[in-house]
């Protein structure tokens, strides 16, 4: 009884501890990276870059247009859902409002501000605004990780936050009222993905890569796939953009909720697969999981580029020889723009400092606060 009411006293042995946690946080060598979320993000990354590789291609092939819809029903959910696994931690604090800033809002202005001078150029509209409440092509996903991450907090802290979240997109989806400012439509149709992830724990993810998830997973894709080219004529694939409202799409107003609980719980069944997938160990490809950033903002240029030069014209593109050149083509560009030298070679934009703007012994106390329990 005495040893403890020693230990607790105040002025005792409470500061000097303080102080050792304090040290030990500074000296602290950075926590490894995890290889296994490295790749799941190069392999999704991958993913994306050759679902936009398949656009022009969709209407001259239903095997494309099934491949299409499969790729798209969970590369953006598994994106979105690793993304709010690794947004727990967010608490409105100094150090991580500063990272919300340099690493989310900085490369949101200067690439709307990009992609939206590609398009003038590329005559695709030749009189766009450069305006960032209209988010271009990619940059909705950091519009939308924006709110997201901030609102992270209150999602901590109601009670029930994943149907709540469900409630909101199913919503949305009746709303085309909402428009898309900042993309809201999609923000909000994708809102149960992140706090699904922000629900998440280690157990969670090493459950689903056992060895029997791991081959039950594999007829399961097969018959998604088999689903897919069957539901070609007969479903709209834009119900996995989570980009429009139900009388948008020209449905009923009551389909726009069950659409949205039909697609999440598919979505979650194949990202599930494509976890049980993610290999764990480290790969040639674990250290380009660290630049997916800049793959994911940089390859829509060759994107768009493609189809303003022409390469999807020739009669053999459509063929195919020419869907397997255009994957291998996206999955070899995406891989070199998510490689180190470009990735410091983009730093400035996906990734600054700014020490001139922010005042880094506030962050830095703030950080020192948060490592010291």
């Amino acid at each position: 009884m005495s040893d403890t009411m020693t230990a607790v006293r105040p002025g005792a042995e409470a500061a000097p501890s303080a102080r050792t946690k304090e040290q030990d946080a500074a000296t602290r060598p950075p926590r490894q990276r995890d290889a296994f979320f490295d790749n799941a993000k190069y392999l999704a990354i991958v993913l994306v870059a050759v679902g936009h590789a398949w656009e022009p291609l969709r209407q001259d092939s239903r095997t494309v247009t099934a491949l299409y819809t499969l790729v798209y029903a969970f590369h953006m959910p598994a994106f979105i859902i690793i993304s709010g696994y690794f947004s727990r931690t967010f608490d409105g604090s100094p150090a991580r409002l500063k990272r919300l800033v340099t690493g989310v809002v900085v490369p949101y202005v200067a690439f709307e501000t990009a992609y939206t001078l590609f398009t003038r150029w590329s005559s695709q509209d030749p009189d766009r605004p450069v305006s960032l409440l209209d988010p271009l092509y990619l940059t909705w996903f950091l519009a939308a990780l924006f709110v997201w991450r901030l609102t992270t907090p209150l999602w901590r802290l109601v009670r029930w936050p994943l149907p709540l979240a469900l409630v909101i997109a199913m919503a949305a989806t009746t709303a085309p009222s909402i428009g898309h400012d900042l993309d809201l439509q999609r923000t909000l149709q994708f809102l149960p993905y992140f706090v699904f992830g922000l629900l998440l724990r280690p157990e969670h993810f090493r459950s689903v890569r056992r060895r029997t998830v791991r081959i039950l997973a594999v007829p399961v894709a097969v018959c998604a796939l088999v689903l897919a080219y069957w539901a070609v004529p007969r479903m709209d694939y834009a119900w996995f953009f989570h980009a429009d409202s139900a009388p948008e799409l020209g449905v009923p107003l009551w389909y726009g909720p069950l659409m949205t609980l039909a697609v999440f719980g598919c979505s979650l069944v194949l990202v599930g697969c494509f976890i049980a997938w993610v290999p764990g160990r480290r790969t040639w490809f674990t250290m380009l999981g660290a630049g997916t950033l800049s793959g994911y903002l940089l390859h829509g240029f060759v994107a768009q580029a493609a189809k303003h030069w022409g390469w999807y014209e020739p009669a053999w593109v459509r063929g195919p020889a020419g869907v397997i050149a255009a994957t291998l083509v996206a999955a070899v560009v995406v891989t070199a723009l998510c490689t180190p030298p470009v990735r410091r070679a983009f730093r400035c934009v996906t990734e600054p400092r700014m020490a001139w703007v922010f005042d880094e012994t506030a962050t830095g106390r703030a950080g020192t606060r948060r490592a010291a329990p």
